[in-house]
């Protein structure tokens, strides 16, 4: 007799879409990075994706894996990037608004190609998945041109993509808690 194994999206997808949003509401201009974006960051961002990307790999899901392990990992290097160069091991060696610009592109390119494995899948997640790409490109964009207009429009930009990767999440969780669509997707 098989178990029926737990759907992990809606746990990936909360942890990347309540990050998502609190840092876009930083982003926006209403709050300064503070020690629960870094944790949130840390944990439901970081870890509780990777934790969903290994789940979705028992259920042969290649494109889980791979988004929920890789933007988990996206959570975990970016809160490096804020802490350590406060740390010895950093000393006190930021990475210059530039370069950053460059690891969000290289994070948009990356999730352009994600939003193409998306196509024959659901409508909302392909709106996570191309809102996701146009706020990389906002904020590589941002961190180039050294753009605070920009940055507040890439913060509304990535609270709404938060917002719909949550709508999503909890559109799966009560479908299957309930047994019957409740929300589309």
């Amino acid at each position: 007799m098989e178990t029926k194994q737990a759907n992990p999206a809606p746990l990936g997808l909360m942890g990347f879409g309540m990050t998502t949003v609190l840092l876009n509401i930083h982003n926006a201009g209403f709050f300064p990075v503070s020690a629960m974006i870094l944790a949130m960051g840390l944990f439901y961002g970081g870890i509780a994706q990777v934790i969903a990307g290994i789940l979705e790999f028992k259920k042969g899901n290649t494109f889980g894996l791979t988004a929920f392990t890789s933007y988990g990992m996206f959570w975990l290097t970016l809160v490096a990037l804020w802490i350590f160069p406060d740390t010895a091991a950093g000393k006190g060696v930021k990475t210059p608004e530039a370069f950053m610009g460059w690891y969000l592109f290289m994070w948009g390119v990356f999730t352009f190609f994600m939003w193409l494995g998306t196509f024959g899948k659901s409508r909302v997640l392909q709106f996570v998945f191309l809102s996701l790409w146009i706020l990389f490109f906002l904020l590589a964009v941002r961190d180039w041109a050294e753009s605070p207009l920009i940055g507040i429009i890439a913060g509304y930009e990535g609270i709404i993509c938060g917002l719909s990767a949550i709508y999503l999440a909890m559109a799966e969780l009560l479908e299957e808690a309930r047994g019957k669509k409740i929300l589309p997707f």
